[in-house]
């Protein structure tokens, strides 16, 4: 069975400049992903693709192969899915068909090897078109989160769950993390969206689920990884 890693990196970064290859622990964020995907047993090759010669370079000197993305695929609104069939289509050209496209994003530093083989497994076992990863989420939409009104009030998002007053009578909510995703790739060129199949999920734990999208994560993982024990 082949399987692949992914990791989709772009130069350009509005919440934290040049955040991909930002030094944490001394060495670029985007560098633990792919030291991660590489001790992935069964993962054989891993991909970065990027529009940014920087973020290519340090990436091929830490053991990635390279996908050219065109300029179109990696402004600030493209479609991340987009820069997915892109990199599907090249692999597929130069490598011939594979199993599993499994998706590392940069921004989460603190995954572990065993976070991306839950995945690939479920994956597997399930018959699904995509597994996402998740961690249990600190508000729900049944007890403790609401919107503004147009009359400037504020009302429950859900409110047809206005009889739930204990967050233990509320169903488990969970938030989609940017740990893993481990996707059938005819799905990928197939459909346009991440949910418009059956979609199943691993949980991972809070302290390994950090998304890094501006300097307050950043410096969130940073105080992780400098915990005795740690990476750092």
């Amino acid at each position: 069975m082949k399987q692949y890693a992914f990791i989709f990196a772009r130069g350009g970064s509005k919440g934290l400049p040049r955040k991909n290859i930002k030094p944490l622990c001394g060495k670029p964020l985007i560098v633990f992903s792919i030291e991660t995907a590489l001790q992935v047993p069964g993962i054989s090759k891993v991909f970065i693709s990027t529009d940014d010669a920087e973020i290519a370079d340090i990436g091929a000197r830490a053991g990635a192969e390279i996908i050219h993305r065109p300029a179109e695929l990696a402004r600030d609104d493209s479609q991340e899915w987009l820069a997915w069939q892109h990199a599907v289509k090249w692999v597929t050209e130069r490598y011939g068909e594979f199993n599993q496209f499994v998706s590392l994003p940069a921004t989460s530093p603190l995954r572990s090897v065993a976070d991306v083989e839950a995945a690939i497994t479920k994956l597997q076992d399930s018959g699904a078109d995509i597994c996402i990863s998740t961690t249990p989420a600190n508000r729900s939409p049944y007890f403790n989160m609401v919107k503004e009104t147009a009359s400037g009030g504020v009302e429950l998002v859900n409110k047809s769950a206005s009889g739930v007053f204990r967050r233990q009578d509320a169903p488990t909510i969970y938030d989609i993390t940017t740990v893993v995703y481990a996707v059938k790739p005819a799905y990928i060129l197939q459909q346009t969206a991440l949910f418009a199949g059956d979609v199943v999920h691993t949980i991972v734990p809070k302290e390994r689920a950090i998304d890094i999208d501006d300097i307050y994560d950043f410096k969130l993982a940073e105080a992780v990884l400098s915990t005795p024990g740690a990476l750092c």
